[in-house]
């Protein structure tokens, strides 16, 4: 029978303070049960499921000058033998770990391991939670029935669940099960050689209806019929739910503090930070919530667990019980992500980084809506291959993707061809000047890191597209 995480923790634990008594210790043990389904030109291709369970032993070492931190992660054993033979995997990382904190020398994130916020949780020694291929049956009854002759239909489904448990010789003992899952589909007229693409993001798929979206991207085909060449510029640009996520991804990827206290982000200024600083005329407010920031589906569990340290996290801050950050509240920077130490060090608070985001604060309007009150402008599907290209400044470029049309007197006359854009999402929030309801929706270039997102789609009057991109 397979060794339950808590029990690899425990263990772990164990083995860490026989070996060194006075350093601190934490075990974190990561199983991840995934089933994923594909299909290609309107045909059913491949499906599996696998299991993968990772150990990881953080070592927190008392060092001439402070304390060193190191971390090993490696497969879990499945099961655990008695006496030291069984012990070897557990005992090799333990002294890995114990041997890269002396290698590193003191860290400056050091800080004491966080005290529990309460008892172990009541679920601690149970085993942990799958899924299988078994969830995608009413996605592939639908999708089944939806593949029409002359149109061509791609693309994925994934769906997974961790559990995971976290121990610290401080006491904390923690396990949850997080479920995350996606779809997302492209159809394909080979007539005009335009693509549709759409997705959402579930932690239940058989509550996403494929047929509807599906009949969504039909019903957006027949935009490709009339092809319109424009050149690179600024246009007025209409960005729906996705693009603005995979935008505000970004931006709260790049809101740690110490690298705005030390001028080196676009969130420095002379003397200080951004925060408190009016970015724009919308009270928009981008936060992230364990409660899901009014969405259930975007729930996560408030307990910091990381085998890295950086600007934004720290390994000392393990079991560390996290909550509601508005990282922008009504417009105006409000937070910026600290470790403990680095917050004690600026005066700052303690904010971790969020496992959602959700931007609200603009208006009852659908994008349908906006696209009706549009004179002349863009509309955007998604955005992919982003990449930064000052971070002073938080200048991002990528390209436009399987559809971008042109509107005019608020209808959609045609679709254009694909442009490179530069912009800087912080710039973004400056000079949007419409947002609509917020939505749950689907990241199209950071889903397989972040799948938890709702956004209004914003209209922006200067997009800048710096360059004509090939291909639809």
């Amino acid at each position: 029978m397979s060794t339950t995480g808590s029990a690899l923790v425990e263990r772990a634990l164990a083995i860490a303070a026989a070996q060194v008594p006075d350093a601190g210790a934490v075990a974190l043990v990561r199983e991840v049960s995934e089933a994923v389904v594909r299909w290609a030109n309107s045909t059913m291709t491949t499906n599996g499921n696998t299991v993968e369970r990772r150990l990881s032993v953080v070592m927190l070492v008392p060092l001439e000058g402070g304390t060193g931190a190191g971390v090993v992660t490696v497969p879990a054993p499945t099961g655990l033998a008695d006496g030291p033979e069984g012990d070897a995997v557990l005992t090799d990382a333990v002294a890995g770990a114990v041997q890269a904190a002396r290698r590193a020398g003191p860290a400056r994130d050091a800080a004491p391991l966080p005290e529990p916020a309460g008892p172990a949780d009541a679920h601690w020694d149970e085993g942990a939670e799958d899924t299988s291929t078994a969830v995608f049956a009413r996605l592939a009854e639908e999708l089944g029935a939806s593949f029409r002759p002359g149109e061509a239909s791609f693309g994925f489904a994934d769906h997974r669940v961790t559990t995971t448990w976290l121990g610290t010789s401080a006491g904390v003992r923690r396990r949850w099960v997080e479920p995350s899952g996606s779809v997302e589909l492209n159809l394909k007229d080979p007539s005009t050689g335009t693509s549709v693409w759409g997705g959402e993001g579930a932690t239940d798929i058989a509550t996403v209806d494929v047929a509807a979206l599906v009949d969504r991207l039909r019903n957006r085909l027949p935009w490709g019929a009339r092809q319109i060449e424009l050149p690179a510029g600024r246009y007025e640009t209409l960005l729906p739910p996705s693009a603005v996520s995979d935008l505000m991804i970004y931006l709260a990827w790049s809101m740690g503090g110490r690298p705005a206290q030390e001028g080196r982000s676009a969130f420095s200024r002379a003397g200080g930070t951004r925060v408190g600083e009016r970015l724009g005329d919308l009270p928009l407010t981008l936060a992230g919530d364990p409660a899901g920031a009014g969405f259930a589906d975007l729930a996560y569990t408030p307990v910091l667990a990381t085998t890295y340290s950086g600007d934004e996290v720290s390994v000392f801050d393990n079991g560390a019980t996290t909550g509601r950050v508005e990282w922008v509240r009504d417009g105006t920077v409000a937070t910026l992500a600290y470790p403990r130490a680095a917050a004690a060090e600026y005066g700052a608070p303690f904010a971790a980084p969020t496992d959602n985001l959700v931007l609200t604060g603009g208006e009852d309007a659908t994008l349908e809506e906006m696209v009706a009150s549009t004179g002349r402008g863009l509309l955007l599907t998604c955005l992919w291959y982003i990449r930064e290209v000052d971070p002073t400044t938080l200048l991002l470029t990528g390209l436009t993707r399987d559809g971008v049309y042109l509107v005019e007197g608020g209808e959609i006359v045609g679709e254009v061809n694909n442009f490179r854009f530069n912009e800087s999402p912080l710039d973004l929030l400056r000079r949007a000047t419409e947002a609509g309801a917020t939505e749950r929706t689907l990241p199209r270039e950071w889903k397989d890191w972040f799948t938890r997102a709702a956004m209004p789609p914003l209209r922006v009057p200067d997009f800048h597209m710096t360059s004509v991109s090939l291909g639809r």
